[in-house]
């Protein structure tokens, strides 16, 4: 992923040896693979201004580019993902990861202490507030298919990623509802797959299943991507992409009389934790359809869906 000098005896390449590189190029997302590749851009960037040699780089140069950034106000998290594709970048080219550096490492807590980790978390999407968002969607192919993605993506607490992935052939329609197939997520890289039901709702205006419906009549999907990306004047396209699920949770909000920019595609997911954790669903039951591998996120959304209705205050009588 940087650039390095040429060894003296080139290996001879073989179709087993490319097929090799292949699978290891797929042992990370394609996502993971974007990210480090602007990370290492930005880092050899950096070195060239300064001289420095960026493969291999040494710990100082390495705590520097941390300090610059930290200083420009960049998020701890950000850091941290670009000393990972460095790291991976030098164990890659047969050097040693400067993230194992002592200095490096220490550098690293210190801006972690300085700056703090806590992330801005956009607020989850209630019940409430997802019933104002679709009564305020127009009746339109466009209306139609936001309707439906906001309704499923709640329902079924998927991700964006998940959400624009799903295609015609994933959906099965059943006398409870509908079963989303998911080939692959975020937590499940290795394409074991899980299935997903998604039952009817109680009221028309706001039934995930009756939504997805309305939308397949409209766009007349048989086959291909569910949701797509639709013009102003109706015209179905295709493909839609993960950042599109967010600009439309916003531009819902916005029509609904709520603050934009409380919300992101994530709201969707989130939300779905949040109200069942008030209404009072088993950590079970909530896991099994966010498919969290772990309790420990999911509980940081079940801790937030109970401040209130858990709060110590609030049993005081002030």
């Amino acid at each position: 992923m940087l650039p390095t000098s040429a060894p003296s005896h080139p290996p001879v390449v073989t179709n087993d040896t490319a097929r090799a590189d292949d699978y290891a190029a797929a042992a990370r997302s394609p996502n993971t693979l974007r990210a480090y590749r602007f990370d290492l851009q930005d880092f050899v960037r950096y070195c060239q201004r300064r001289g420095d040699s960026a493969l291999p780089a040494s710990p100082t140069t390495v705590t520097a580019y941390l300090a610059a950034l930290a200083d420009q106000g960049r998020k701890v998290s950000t850091l941290e993902r670009r000393l990972a594709a460095i790291s991976q970048a030098h164990l890659h080219a047969g050097y040693t990861s400067p993230s194992r550096d002592a200095h490096v490492r220490t550098v690293l807590k210190g801006i972690r202490r300085t700056h703090g980790t806590a992330s801005t978390v956009k607020a989850p999407i209630m019940v409430e507030d997802l019933r104002a968002m679709v009564a305020a969607l127009p009746n339109h192919p466009r209306g139609l298919r936001d309707r439906a993605l906001l309704l499923l993506g709640f329902a079924g607490a998927f991700r964006r990623s998940e959400l624009v992935g799903i295609a015609r052939a994933d959906i099965a329609f059943d006398r409870d509802g509908v079963i989303v197939t998911l080939h692959r997520s975020k937590t499940d890289q290795e394409g074991r797959g899980r299935r997903v039901a998604i039952p009817y709702g109680s009221s028309p205006q706001t039934c995930p299943v009756r939504a997805l419906q309305d939308w397949f009549t409209a766009a007349k999907i048989d086959d291909g991507l569910v949701f797509r990306a639709v013009t102003r004047s109706g015209l179905i396209r295709q493909p839609m992409t993960a950042q599109a699920v967010a600009l439309i949770v916003k531009q819902a909000a916005k029509q609904a009389g709520l603050d934009p920019g409380r919300f992101a595609g994530h709201s969707l997911r989130a939300g779905l934790c949040t109200a069942a954790a008030r209404a009072g669903v088993s950590e079970h039951a909530i896991m099994k359809q966010t498919g969290h591998r772990s309790s420990s996120t999911l509980r940081r959304y079940i801790r937030d869906g109970n401040l209130f209705t858990e709060n110590a205050a609030a049993r005081l009588g002030l």
